[in-house]
């Protein structure tokens, strides 16, 4: 169900406008707006999910979409040879600030690890 006030479920909705990179049934994808890696690129659900850990099982096919369509826009991209970094931040303390599921796909750079 969509959220009236949630910004991420406004750009879904294009009732927020911005390019988006990718857009299916599932998942739309658009480059973050504080990036934190020369290519810095958000993956959503047009689902409202507001965090993994509020996740069910019913949600799985949507979380693998999340992570396929990733690794589809990396290899379209041309950055899936040299690398990239997935990142789910799980709740305030895992350092989500937008209470909506997304997949963060970081590139461009070397990532070391730990990440922080």
């Amino acid at each position: 169900m969509k959220q009236a006030d949630c910004p991420f479920c406004k750009i879904a909705d294009r009732r927020i406008e911005t390019e988006l990179l990718h857009d299916d049934d599932v998942c739309v994808a658009f480059n973050d707006l504080e990036p934190q890696a020369p290519t810095h690129i958000l993956v959503i659900p047009k689902k409202h999910i507001a965090s993994l850990d509020t996740a069910t099982g019913g949600d799985k096919d949507v979380i693998a979409h999340l992570l396929l369509t990733a690794a589809e826009i990396a290899r379209k991209r041309g950055f899936a040879e040299n690398g990239y970094r997935i990142v789910v931040n799980c709740n305030a303390d895992g350092g989500q600030t937008v209470f909506h599921l997304h997949v963060h796909m970081l590139a461009g750079r070397r990532m070391v690890f730990p990440p922080g």
